[in-house]
């Protein structure tokens, strides 16, 4: 696997998913309660994170906990999030996906 290829190809690939789904349902980054991205590289993330221009507050991240947990990454994150509190009913949650076999994606949910 080339890295640096992986690398320059998600931090294009994920934003564009991400705001694909907000612009199909009419939300702007800043409506976004929680950004839970793949953890597969805490920079990828937040360098998605300063293209969305997002607060540290509303993206959740925890592979320097647990490392690369591969397509588990964005069901886990998900689940220590709403567990400590940082999701809650109402909340516009976007999750997003970017896999080295070249695929991505994204979803939108209201908690």
């Amino acid at each position: 696997m080339d890295g640096q290829a992986v690398f320059k190809r998600a931090v294009v690939k994920m934003p564009e998913v991400i705001y694909e789904a907000l612009n199909q349902n009419g939300y702007q980054p800043e409506d976004l309660k929680l950004l839970i991205p793949h953890q597969a590289n805490l920079r990828i993330a937040q360098f998605i994170q300063q293209q969305l221009r997002l607060r540290d507050d509303q993206v959740f991240n925890n592979i320097q906990k647990y490392g690369n947990t591969t397509a588990a990454s964005v069901p886990l994150a998900l689940c220590e999030a709403w567990e400590a509190g940082k999701v809650k009913e109402g909340d516009l949650v976007c999750l997003s996906a970017f896999g080295s076999g070249f695929t991505w994606a994204s979803a939108l949910m209201k908690w």
